[in-house]
């Protein structure tokens, strides 16, 4: 079997589905691609096969060809995500659209310094907020940081405020945003005030626009 290459999303995508989805291609297991479908485990998809509403079309070198919901784009180990189709995200420059989904958290696929990410809002959370190991996976040297101390249901524990040189979403990317990284592991990167204050935010129901402010 063919060794996955180069890790990292090629191309991030909103399929207009029945509920909200993200697809990034991940990599090349020889003729399949290796999908990553709502930030579920990567698999292998061949050519000819659907998984989740994905259907691969064709595979060449590093590149995929899909079909969701009628309509092909062409997946690209390493190229910067972009956005089709209706459901989240949604991305336009300067505004993102997002769907709810399961228990109403706004989870996302984004990049954060240029890697693949899972992002869940958080309008709790003062800062952009990471766990040591995502931080590790992210290439951030967290202990160069500011130390601190963060407040948890166990007690007390070290922490590292850092600044993160970009946030992404779609097309959406914010500079210089604060973060903080806890040793803890945390299933999901919490997207804090510190990205959140730079748009303007309006909740209908089952859907969240951020509207970038200038």
């Amino acid at each position: 079997m063919a060794r996955a290459r180069a890790a990292g999303a090629a191309l991030l995508l909103a399929c207009a589905a029945a509920a909200a989805q993200t697809v990034s291609l991940q990599g090349m297991l020889g003729r399949q691609a290796l999908l990553v479908i709502d930030g579920a485990a990567p698999k292998g998809v061949a050519p000819g096969t659907t998984w989740r509403g994905v259907t691969v079309v064709s595979t060449s070198g590093d590149e995929a060809v899909i079909e969701v919901a009628g309509r092909r784009e062409t997946l690209r180990v390493g190229e910067t995500p972009g956005n089709v189709g209706a459901k989240g995200p949604v991305a336009s420059g300067d505004r993102i659209v997002l769907t709810a989904g399961a228990g109403g958290h706004f989870v996302t696929q984004g990049t954060i310094n240029g890697h693949t990410a899972s992002l869940m809002v958080d309008t709790g959370a003062t800062y952009v907020s990471l766990g040591a190991s995502d931080a590790r996976r992210l290439g951030l040297d967290y202990k160069r940081g500011e130390p601190g101390i963060t407040h948890t249901a166990n007690g007390n524990a070290p922490a590292w405020r850092i600044k993160l040189r970009s946030v992404r979403i779609g097309d959406v990317e914010i500079r210089d945003v604060d973060a903080v990284v806890s040793p803890q592991p945390m299933a999901l990167i919490l997207l804090g005030n510190s990205f959140l204050n730079r748009f303007q935010m309006k909740r209908d129901n089952d859907q969240m626009v951020l509207q970038r402010r200038y």
